[in-house]
């Protein structure tokens, strides 16, 4: 098999929410070169990396599995979608790395499936796009957040709930958002935010709280927690919830695992439960030219 992959035992570790006592904060880290860069995310493959999940909702955990897929493509600035041939519009083209971060799992007698999509220039600006679905038996939902010209970002939302309904509403210049952190800590970890922060927090989460899109006051910090891994980790008080990210501290800052607390259920059987993905296997390869049935094999090389 000519495809690069690397298999990950599980990791043996306890993910908790608050920095273990050896945490140090950050130096700033060896960010890489254009040439690493241009060599790992621009050799015409998507790197794949599968989780065992956790998943906190009804207040209780349902096991389940998460993929993150990260991947460079040509993304237009002005229509805010992958470019069909970028050499027609060179001028309206930026190299973005995608993420698509899945989550699978069921409650009891019926699944949930979940996907999140996220535009980052590779540049170092702002995050294009946002946008996540989430269906189950019941119905769906569907959330998205475009950049705006003038700064800020605009957001729709379509749900099959009354309460929610069609719903329009704008993210504020300067509000950072949760979603991006994931491909700014692939890119450069020294991007991250770090401190006091107005955030949005991820759609996911968002959605399966039926929480309002709205900034919240945030403190994020970038740890190192020995083992050369770093820890990147936001706060919300207001929300009572801690979302965690592991990564290697050097390129290409691989994830690791991730965990996150927040109150799970609805009413007086609410309780406070974690999230949590660890990481199994890794695939560098080109998927989207992988759907004969004889590729199938490569989703038991990923543990799916």
């Amino acid at each position: 098999m000519l495809e690069v992959m690397r298999a990950h035992a599980p990791l043996l570790v306890l993910l908790v929410l608050t920095a273990p006592a050896s945490a140090e904060p950050v130096a700033p880290i060896q960010a890489p070169t254009a040439a690493q860069r241009q060599g790992y995310w621009n050799q015409g493959k998507a790197e794949l990396t599968s989780f065992e999940l956790q998943q906190a909702r009804y207040g209780e955990l349902h096991p389940g599995s998460a993929v993150l897929i990260f991947v460079t493509e040509p993304f237009s600035k002005t229509k805010q979608v992958k470019l069909d041939d970028p050499r027609r519009a060179p001028d309206d083209a930026v190299e973005v790395l995608k993420l698509n971060f899945s989550r699978k799992f069921e409650t009891g007698l019926y699944p949930y499936s979940v996907l999140t999509s996220v535009f980052t220039p590779t540049d170092g600006t702002p995050t294009l796009k946002v946008s996540s679905s989430t269906q189950e038996w019941c119905g769906h939902v569907f959330m998205q957040l475009n950049r705006e010209p003038q700064g800020g970002l605009r957001g729709e939302l379509r749900s099959y709930f009354e309460s929610e309904g069609d719903a329009a509403f704008e993210v504020p210049d300067g509000v950072l958002l949760e979603d991006e952190v994931w491909s700014t800590l692939r890119l450069d970890p020294n991007r991250a935010p770090k401190g006091a922060v107005k955030m949005l927090p991820g759609l996911t989460f968002l959605r399966l709280r039926h929480v309002p899109a709205e900034p919240q006051d945030a403190q994020a910090s970038l740890q190192r927690i020995g083992d050369g891994r770093l820890a990147w980790e936001v706060r919300y008080p207001k929300l009572d919830r801690t979302l965690r990210i592991e990564l290697e501290d050097r390129f290409p800052f691989r994830i690791l695992a991730f965990s996150e607390r927040y109150l799970s259920g609805f009413g007086p059987g609410a309780v406070p439960l974690t999230t949590t993905g660890t990481r199994k296997k890794e695939l560098m390869i080109d998927y989207w030219n992988r759907h004969a049935r004889s590729d199938a094999e490569l989703r038991d090389a990923l543990g799916l």
